[in-house]
């Protein structure tokens, strides 16, 4: 090894040892007679120090040397007179004996520093260099544990991890794939997997009746903080398992690995039903940090002759407890809030129970003093509350009232990253109508089997037919989800034709496995996790980019290799692939 030890494990127990450390120059400090540099790797920083009366041809080469140039230095361990408690190696620095420079270095484009002066295109294109600043290391490292947790939870209760294919078939079901021609076979193509679902249900047929991979996922969808075309998943599966059986295994890893990454223990999960986090919270993935759920008002506040309420299907609302202070400009932002065309809603109805008892709202030429009140027992409300009321189509309001809600937690202090709700949301529909296709889709995906007591619906009312499915959410991010799944081959057909595949669609895209559940197929279930969230969950950030080492921009592309990219006429000729210039 070049080096003795890191630059970031010297402390006062080695003063007076003779070391040699390898690294980047951080910054460098002239003082005249006395030159510091910042020596940077991996593991931490550790000052070296050049004087000029002892050493000037060491100290004039010091002088000489730039930002993020590679160096090596010799020299003996002393104690700091002006320590710097900020970093671990701050009671020592060394005095240097002799440095080689390993390799020079251009100026970066941005400063290597916490707080850097690059944006977030600049420091993509030189991602290289990003990584050497500590908060993306620090969010790689972070990442490291979590996978090393992961494995050794799973290995330790039986579990086996199995690699499945990358270049597998494409179905048009879920989101668009990402499709390889194939040279050997002109006229072709591959897919890379949106999820191995298929072949970890092949294995559970094959016997290895508890399977798991750390794997990459790939999908051509649209982009936001929490999405990349690829992506990594927790991919899991079990034979001869039901539901609980999966929800208490994975309860365990999760709650396992934030004892064991972040050291934080994590109570019981508790269980909602779909139905009950579309009523109480608006979203199927409720942020349950804090309470705030939804009162429905609609028996209670219509025949009034208020247009707005009279007319509506739901008059829901929200309690933010002590608001009642907010201003006349304050409530006016919210009700522009509601109003943005993401959100949809018409416009915001309040009522303040102000600290003396008294409720103004602003419909008070509608409603008397004594009807109010009634609103504030239904919100069970205190003197200083504030009651937010939204009106409409049922499916828009609730889901426009959810963003409200979060928008309330996220001002009122409520959404703190640190802190940890998680939960299950169980009991999804089966099936949802898409009215413009005029045909059922899968909730989840087409594997799913449904809740054993509503098998009869499927002849008789399809959209009544609860999923044998769950999600894992925490913080209002769904983490994770799966399903027990079909393993009797009538039943899968049967689903199929609800999807509105032809015997024929049915045997083309999934024939193999098919045939497959001919063979003795165990009953089973699995779940996936998006190890990517998790990852920015426990980093408490966002964007899951910060937890990918070469991750795209919102556009899809790899700014710093320029890809993707288009391929020269020799290529596309070979793959019998009209020029595309």
């Amino acid at each position: 090894m070049l080096r003795t030890h890191t630059c970031g494990e010297l402390s006062i127990k080695h003063i007076n040892t003779t070391v040699t450390l390898c690294g980047w120059v951080q910054k460098s400090r002239d003082l005249g007679g006395m030159t510091f540099i910042d020596l940077r790797d991996r593991y931490g920083i550790t000052q070296l120090v050049f004087n000029i009366e002892t050493n000037k041809t060491l100290c004039e080469q010091a002088r000489q040397l730039g930002r993020e140039f590679v160096i090596k230095a010799t020299g003996k361990v002393t104690e700091r007179s002006n320590k710097n408690t900020k970093i671990p190696t701050g009671e020592i620095e060394i005095i240097v004996d002799s440095i080689d420079i390993l390799t020079p270095a251009s100026n970066p484009p941005f400063t290597i520093e916490d707080n850097t002066d690059g944006g977030d295109e600049l420091r993509m294109k030189y991602r290289y260099l990003d990584l050497r600043r500590s908060p993306v290391r620090e969010a790689l490292e972070l990442r490291h544990k979590l996978a090393m947790a992961t494995r050794n939870y799973l290995a330790g209760i039986g579990f086996l991890e199995v690699e499945t294919p990358v270049l597998i078939k494409s179905t048009p079901e879920g989101a668009r794939d990402f499709v390889v021609p194939s040279r050997m076979n002109l006229g072709t193509f591959y897919a890379l997997p949106q999820s191995p679902q298929t072949f970890k249900q092949l294995l559970m047929v094959g016997g290895f009746d508890k399977y798991f991979q750390i794997v990459k996922c790939f999908r051509d969808e649209d982009l936001r903080a929490d999405r990349q075309p690829e992506f990594t998943q927790i991919d899991c599966e079990m034979s001869f398992v039901e539901r609980e059986d999966i929800l208490r295994t994975f309860e365990g890893m999760i709650r396992n690995l934030f004892k064991t990454v972040k050291g934080i223990d994590i109570p019981e999960l508790p269980r909602i039903t779909y139905a009950d986090a579309i009523k109480y919270y608006g979203s199927d993935k409720p942020d349950t940090r804090f309470e705030m759920k939804f009162v429905e008002l609609t028996n209670l506040v219509k025949g009034k002759n208020f247009k707005v309420f009279d007319s509506a299907e739901l008059i829901v609302g929200i309690c933010a407890k002590g608001c009642a202070e907010y201003t006349r400009k304050q409530l006016d932002e919210l009700t522009e809030f509601v109003k943005r065309p993401q959100i949809g809603a018409s416009g915001l109805i309040y009522a303040r129970y102000q600290n003396d008892g008294t409720i103004k709202s602003s419909v008070d030429k509608f409603f008397s003093t004594d009807e109010l009140k009634k609103w504030t027992e239904a919100f069970a409300a205190q003197p200083g509350d504030l009651l937010l009321i939204l009106a409409g189509e049922q499916n828009k309001i609730r889901k426009a009232l959810n963003e409200l809600r979060l928008e309330m937690g996220e001002r009122m202090g409520l959404r703190d990253k640190n802190k940890f709700s998680c939960l299950w949301i169980v009991d999804f529909p089966l099936l949802e109508w898409n009215e413009e296709q005029q045909r059922w889709f899968a909730m989840h995906h087409p594997f799913t089997s449904p809740n054993p007591n509503d098998i009869s619906l499927l002849d008789t009312n399809p959209g009544k037919v609860c999923a044998n499915a769950y999600d894992m959410v925490i913080n209002g991010v769904e983490v994770g989800g799966g399903s027990i799944r079909i393993h009797n081959k009538e039943l899968q057909k049967k689903i199929f034709s609800k999807l509105g595949f032809t015997d024929e669609e049915a045997h083309e895209q999934f024939g193999f496995l098919m045939t497959a559940f001919e063979y003795g197929a165990p009953p089973h279930g699995g779940i996936a996790f998006g190890f990517d969230r998790l990852c920015s969950l426990f980093g408490g950030v966002e964007s899951i980019r910060d937890f990918i080492a070469f991750p795209k921009n919102n556009s899809g592309r790899d700014v710093m290799i320029d890809a993707p990219s288009k391929i020269n006429e020799v290529q596309l000729k070979e793959l019998n692939i009209k020029s595309l210039l």
